[in-house]
């Protein structure tokens, strides 16, 4: 059995509550035994804290994602730093920019990606990056602020967008789209790429593989993005598993 890592799941969320505990088994049972859970808005930092402190290889990452802007305020940003020092926490995120949903600000999306992003450079801390319709800009808002570490979760950039993230010394996560016999480019990207920028993750409910399409997703399901992986890029299903767990293991810091 592999030993996996998923680095981006949302498993606090309440599509869970019923049955978290044998969701985690199962996850457990597929090879699947260390989770990164990343925050959405400040209200669900506590229900991490909690799951974190609960079950032992869930790894909390606290943040306000760009898609519940209306959630954020300025006082949950100024609390961020001291959430983090109190907390230790894994990563900042899940943070970044969105501009494929309309009604989102762009200029308080800003505001708020590049003050997180100056919070992990001062904490030292890898960042768990949304980008949806704005590589480009967080490629741009990387860049100028440096000396950044961390991944653009669920990625589905071109080719020389991902380059341009390892240049950077950014990973790129990869989840249940790369199942979809239609991901032309994120199939490029993912046979050609080198692998040690390369995470695995579900987005967990979100974005199951292509046998669960329709149902709510969960890490156990990350074993079809591993296989699927492995046969784009004609590499044991091992090996990918062996680079990948020790990627999130030294970017995330696990134990």
């Amino acid at each position: 059995m592999h030993e996996l890592v998923d680095t981006h799941a949302h498993l606090d969320d309440s599509s869970f509550d019923a049955d978290r505990g044998a969701m985690f088994e199962r996850s457990a049972q597929a090879g699947v035994r260390r989770w990164i859970v990343p925050a959405i808005d400040r209200g669900n930092w506590e229900a991490i804290e909690h799951l974190s402190a609960s079950r032992e290889g869930v790894y909390p990452a606290y943040g306000l994602h760009p898609l519940f802007l209306a959630h954020h305020r300025d006082e949950h940003l100024e609390e961020l730093p001291k959430w983090l020092e109190a907390r230790k926490p894994v990563a900042v995120g899940e943070i970044g920019l969105d501009f494929y949903v309309d009604g989102l600000d762009p200029e308080r999306q800003r505001e708020l990606f590049i003050k997180q992003l100056h919070i992990a450079k001062e904490h030292d801390l890898p960042v768990i990056v949304h980008a949806r319709r704005a590589f480009e800009e967080v490629i741009h808002t990387l860049r100028r602020i440096g000396g950044l570490r961390g991944v653009v979760h669920s990625f589905s950039g071109s080719e020389e967008q991902a380059r341009q993230l390892f240049d950077m010394g950014i990973h790129i996560g990869i989840g249940g789209p790369v199942t979809y016999d239609r991901a032309n480019r994120i199939h490029r990207v993912v046979t050609d790429m080198p692998l040690e920028w390369l995470l695995l993750e579900t987005d967990a409910p979100d974005q199951p593989c292509a046998h669960h399409r329709g149902e709510r997703n969960e890490p156990a399901y990350m074993v079809d993005v591993l296989e699927t992986i492995a046969k784009l890029r004609d590499a044991d299903p091992a090996k990918i598993a062996s680079a990948t767990t020790a990627n999130a293991k030294s970017l995330f810091t696990l134990l």
